[in-house]
């Protein structure tokens, strides 16, 4: 999985706001600078965050930026969702080789395994939430290591091919 630049700032900024006290907000110039991004690169990511309800703003000399949720109700499977640049519908788009369209649009081996890895991240992205990142690297560490076991064991579960290779 390939995350873009929008994707990585704009956990970065949801991360700055998630770790602030509830009384508290952010402007846009502190939310650039915190990431050392400009503020019209920020103010775009913000805009995107604001319309899908997942930041509330508040204009004014007190105003700025807070989330619109408490962060342990806020998955990455949101942000992504409104971040990504739609990968899955622009993957066979992206390698057409010479042609308009990808030569392999009627019958095709890789699209089946490129939305089957699609859906393994965006289930275990489902499964994390913004407060799990706020604390140490240890910590978003752990909670990754629960997600993967889990996951895991759901597979190995649900596969009926494992099933029979398994004594």
């Amino acid at each position: 999985m390939k995350i873009s630049a929008q994707e990585e700032y704009g956990l970065r900024l949801l991360l700055q706001l998630a770790r602030l006290e509830a009384d508290e907000s952010l402007t846009l110039g502190q939310l650039a600078e915190g990431e050392g991004i400009s503020p019209a690169n920020a103010g775009k990511l913000m805009w995107l965050l604001n319309k899908a309800g997942l930041v509330t703003s508040t204009r004014g000399t007190k105003g700025g930026y807070t989330l619109a949720r408490p962060p342990y109700d806020i998955h990455l499977s949101e942000i992504i969702k409104v971040l990504d640049e739609d990968m899955l519908t622009g993957h066979c788009k992206s390698y057409t080789g010479l042609h308009d369209e990808c030569v392999h649009t009627g019958d095709c081996g890789i699209r089946p395994v490129i939305i089957s890895l699609h859906e393994i991240v965006q289930s275990a992205l489902e499964r994390i939430t913004l407060a799990q990142l706020t604390g140490t690297e240890a910590a978003a560490n752990q909670a990754i290591y629960q997600i993967h076991g889990a996951m895991s064991r759901g597979v190995e579960r649900d596969n009926p091919v494992r099933k029979q290779v398994q004594p």
